[in-house]
């Protein structure tokens, strides 16, 4: 029988050394497995869950540690990793079971020498962790064993360490939201993503939704503001199986990039744009809201995004989006032709960063300030496709202000023909006095987002 801490083990060991994605090793770790869905739900948790914490992690073991960081091979300290995410997060297996398996997996990796060293620290772990004695198999505070490691008192440095971000992502939150917020924002950054469905209303109707998910013993919730949204409030198993995948009848999408196109508000027979479309959720989504009439040109430069795009829409039954290849500054021939352009620009994902749980150690300053370069190129000619009167929604999922706030406000002091024209419907996060939306996670129980509706007159 495969272990599942083994092939953890080994998929960590492909993302520290290689700097592969977290998805990506996952899969090739998979490939070569036979484990049952089960123990595929343990190997995803300890990978994705041990890059999440990671910092969290190195904080303990280099408090704890009488070596330095330097004197320990990588590999020991990934499995270190393994032992101390299953003790601090996994709250169904037993203190002493997490240290025997990391113990043994020491053992099975050419570290038999250091595997006391293994075991002594795992177990000093747990006894500045756990009030009671260490198999209880109670569960630590959140903060567990930080509270006595003796926590650095500049804020920056303990967000950072507690909750597992980079200092300039923390000092970048503290500046906005203060450090209140900012706490409540890692912890909800540090949680499962929730799955939101969006109802195809050409196929069926949220009633008919519930109805069947609720046959299935399968919990929904409505959101509010979102006529097509309903929230999965328990584990539903493959996706794909649940009632009403295969005839359409809904997509995943979640809530906040359902809002998009709703500010949007695309309306039967218009020629809209979507000027970076793929995977096509949203172009989906315009193409419901226009009742399947009307042209939408879908524009991707990634082939193989596209080819889920065209997917989606054959699995939707919507026969009204056209798909064109390239970027969309080299389609000449659509100036001045939508009625409605949306751009959902390219960006750091900052606002989704739980999806994702290497994103968080992917980007640097450096990098977002050339999104942000890229973002300004992409919707300077993005606006050259809306007719006279038109509408242009630019979005992201990001909420880093460098990607938003300051791209609106030059692309506005550049083209004085363009004005931000506020919400007329009711959404979850109101507008800021500007007239832009920014969906902060925390506050709004969703994906974090920024997005303005422009009018050209």
């Amino acid at each position: 029988m495969q272990n599942p801490r083994q092939i953890a083990f080994i998929a960590l060991r492909e993302v520290h050394r290689r700097g592969a994605f977290a998805d990506a090793a996952l899969d090739r770790a998979f490939g070569n497995s036979q484990l049952n869905e089960l123990d595929r739900r343990l190997v995803t948790e300890l990978v994705c869950g041990s890059i999440r914490r990671m910092r969290s992690l190195d904080f303990v073991i280099d408090k704890l540690a009488k070596k330095k960081s330097s004197q320990q091979p990588p590999e020991l300290r990934t499995i270190l990793h393994l032992g101390l995410y299953q003790l601090q997060y996994l709250t169904h297996i037993p203190p002493s079971a997490a240290v025997n398996t990391t113990v043994q997996l020491a053992k099975e990796n050419g570290f038999s020498g250091l595997s006391s060293f293994v075991n002594g620290l795992l177990r000093q772990y747990i006894r500045l962790t756990f009030p009671t004695e260490a198999d209880t198999g109670t569960p630590p505070l959140q903060e567990g064993g930080f509270n006595a490691l003796k926590l650095p008192e500049n804020p920056i440095e303990r967000l950072g360490s507690i909750h597992s971000f980079p200092n300039w992502i923390i000092e970048l939150w503290l500046e906005q939201i203060g450090e209140t917020e900012t706490e409540q924002l890692c912890q909800w950054f540090n949680q499962s993503p929730t799955i939101d469905l969006r109802i195809n209303p050409l196929k069926s109707s949220i009633e008919q939704i519930e109805t069947a998910f609720k046959s299935h013993n399968i919990s929904t919730s409505r959101l509010p503001n979102l006529p097509q949204a309903l929230r999965l409030n328990s584990s539903t198993g493959a996706i794909q199986n649940l009632p009403g995948y295969s005839e359409g009848w809904w997509t995943i999408q979640d809530s906040s990039a359902q809002l998009v196109t709703h500010l949007l508000a695309p309306q039967p027979g218009e020629t809209i744009i979507d000027a970076c479309a793929a995977p096509g959720g949203k172009t989906t989504h315009i193409a419901e809201l226009m009742q399947d009439t009307g042209t939408i040109y879908a524009c991707d430069k990634t082939a193989n995004r596209l080819k889920r795009l065209k997917e989606n829409a054959g699995r939707l039954q919507i026969k009204s989006i056209q798909i064109r290849t390239g970027d969309s500054r080299n389609f000449p021939e659509f100036v001045n032709l939508a009625d409605r352009v949306l751009l959902d620009a390219p960006c750091s994902g900052l606002g989704t960063l739980h999806r994702r749980a290497d994103a968080r150690w992917h980007h640097t300053p450096a990098n977002i300030q050339q999104q942000s370069q890229l973002q300004s190129e992409l919707l300077a000619n993005a606006a050259t496709f809306v007719k006279s009167g038109g509408i242009l929604v630019y979005a992201t999922c990001t909420i880093h202000p460098l990607e938003n706030e300051q791209v609106i406000r030059s692309f506005l002091a550049n083209n004085p023909h363009w004005q931000i024209e506020p919400p007329t419907i009711d959404l979850p996060a109101a507008p800021s006095p500007e007239g832009w939306v920014k969906v902060w996670p925390h506050r709004h129980q969703m994906d974090g987002f920024f997005m303005v509706r422009l009018k050209r007159f």
